[in-house]
């Protein structure tokens, strides 16, 4: 740990333990009327309320405000949008095609005809490139451009039975 992180820590473990020792000292002390002390703490409960939305409220506007991500507005220029069906069953995965161009978009549209299942898409170090759920009757779409050539393995990312562990199948990524 580096010098000042552990010096941070140290300061805040103090005031906890003041915090603590505070209470603890103030706790014997008999009160009789508390509605000053309650119009004080509902007064400071309003303050910190607008507070927070004050400084998370744009933050979290301004962070939405891209939302849906949608390939065309994502990839502008980049080509045509691949379309890949995907259909994970107990204990395999159907791709409508098992290639697709390097640099283009690809939508996977991802179901399940039986269990939920995750659809992880994995590079050829077995980083985590893209996810998404399959569940039955319903179709999720997952859009991703790859920027690499090569073998990317497709798992199932949620237990899903039995031999969950053979369930992968792989896409070739490369040039047209």
């Amino acid at each position: 740990m580096q010098p000042i992180a552990w010096q941070i820590s140290l300061v805040l473990m103090a005031l906890v333990a003041f915090g603590f020792a505070f209470v603890a000292i103030n706790s014997g002390r008999r009160q009789e009327d508390y509605t000053p002390l309650q119009k004080s703490a509902y007064r400071l409960r309003t303050r910190l309320f607008w507070g927070l939305v004050l400084v998370f409220g744009p933050a979290m506007i301004y962070t939405l405000l891209e939302l849906p991500y949608d390939a065309a507005r994502a990839n502008a220029g980049a080509g045509p949008v691949q379309v890949v069906e995907a259909t994970g069953y107990q204990w395999r995965w159907e791709l409508s095609q098992d290639r697709v161009a390097v640099g283009q978009p690809v939508e996977f549209r991802v179901t399940s005809a039986d269990v939920n299942h995750g659809f992880g898409i994995y590079d050829a170090n077995l980083h985590l490139v893209a996810q998404t759920q399959a569940m039955p009757g319903y179709i999720n779409t997952l859009r991703h451009t790859f920027s690499e050539e090569g073998t990317y393995k497709i798992l199932c990312m949620e237990y899903c039975g039995l031999a969950h562990h053979n369930m992968l199948t792989e896409i070739r990524v490369g040039a047209q």
